[in-house]
């Protein structure tokens, strides 16, 4: 796993290519990264002692290739020639070759119950099928095979961080959450410097509280893992629904609050700036702001707006800006935003927006006439994945 260092765009290549490297394919990942390295050094024109290591790490990466334990080459060239530190798993070894075996498994029992989920409500739809107990009965017999086979797993390898981390990803998979933490803490005490164990018991407490704790370990998250939009994305999102406990840990105001949220998304956007989901998420959080910054909202839907996909999501930010526009008090822009919307999924929304921004136009026109009434409904749009 990579340890976190303090680094420069190009050094943020370089960990960026390291990522290539993976158990599986060994050569043809080490290949991948000797191939992007070379054209790299087109970056480096400026930097000749950079230019000269990364020549340096050139040629060693070729070495490895033909090193007997590739793996360990590597991880002891890039130590040596660029400052970083990284864990590569032994594809070779027993241990990941089970644990491989052991994943596949979990996956497929994971899909075969889906399947039969699936199946059952199919018959049920048409007056058959199993009973809901039947069906549970099943599953849990199906899935506690999956548990067994971790448990002997973790007995002969009780040291074995990434099994207890694979354990741990299992149990939350089935709702067991306290058994999760507790193979997650294992995997942590194992491997103190891998990213994803800090990540997944922030999770963890976030659900169960200490709602702090999580903070913590979201932050030693991205202090080891610097590079994973996800981990900012969570810290983004537990800092904006936790802003009573955030104020108080970081001894801030409620706005300081939303400004860490916001550049925490922010960050993560820059790591997945194709991340629609991502984006949508960061864009939304401009709701629960008051007093509302129109200019930033709009331009967060805006960035979305050019990463949608289909004429639906294009269309359902349009919605989005109109209601920003709105709320602004920019009636005729929002109007003119709703214009551009021609889906009929979004007739419901449309209208009600519509009167939505009639109703705040009166309001605003007359309000020394008219008798204040309660404003209809402007419900967003639905969440496009």
């Amino acid at each position: 796993m990579l340890n976190y260092r303090k680094e420069n765009a190009t050094a943020r290549k370089v960990r960026a290519i390291l990522q290539m490297i993976v158990p599986h394919d060994f050569r043809i990942k080490v290949a991948r990264a000797f191939f992007v390295l070379t054209s790299l050094r087109l970056d480096l024109q400026n930097q000749p002692a950079y230019l000269a290591s990364m020549n340096e790490l050139l040629i060693g990466l070729v070495g490895a290739l033909l090193a007997t334990n590739q793996p360990q080459a590597v991880s002891n060239l890039l130590q040596q020639n660029a400052g970083i530190s990284v864990n590569v798993p032994n594809p070779n070894a027993p241990a990941e070759k089970e644990l491989d075996r052991l994943m596949a498994g979990d996956d497929a029992a994971m899909a075969e119950v889906d399947k039969w989920i699936r199946e059952n409500n199919a018959f049920a739809a048409q007056g058959a099928g199993e009973s809901k107990a039947e069906l549970n009965a099943r599953i849990m017999a199906r899935l506690n095979l999956v548990r067994q086979h971790y448990e002997d797993f973790l007995r002969r390898y009780p040291d074995f961080a990434r099994g207890h981390l694979a354990y741990a990803s299992f149990l939350n998979d089935i709702g067991d959450e306290e058994a999760a933490r507790l193979q997650n803490e294992k995997a942590r005490q194992l491997d103190p410097k891998n990213p994803a164990v800090w990540n997944n018991l922030a999770n963890y407490y976030c659900e169960n509280g200490p709602i702090t704790n999580a903070f913590v370990c979201l932050a030693r998250a991205i202090e080891l893992g610097p590079t994973e939009p996800v981990y900012y994305q969570n810290f983004a999102v537990i800092v904006y629904l936790y802003r009573t406990d955030a104020k108080a840990f970081y001894h801030i105001n409620e706005q300081q609050v939303f400004d860490k949220s916001l550049a925490l998304y922010r960050k993560a956007l820059q790591l997945d700036p194709n991340n629609f989901s991502l984006g949508t998420d960061y864009a939304e959080s401009y709701y629960g702001i008051r007093p509302l910054r129109t200019d930033d909202a709009l331009a967060a839907w805006t960035s979305v707006l050019h990463i949608a996909h289909s004429d639906v999501e294009r269309e359902g930010i349009y919605i989005h800006l109109a209601r920003i526009k709105m709320l602004a008090g920019h009636f005729a822009e929002a109007r003119a935003q709703l214009d551009a919307v021609t889906n009929a999924q979004y007739a419901g929304l449309k209208h009600t927006l519509e009167n939505a921004i009639t109703w705040r136009e009166n309001q605003a026109t007359n309000a020394n006439t008219l008798t204040k009434v309660d404003p209809p409904a402007t419900n967003a749009p639905p969440h496009t994945p």
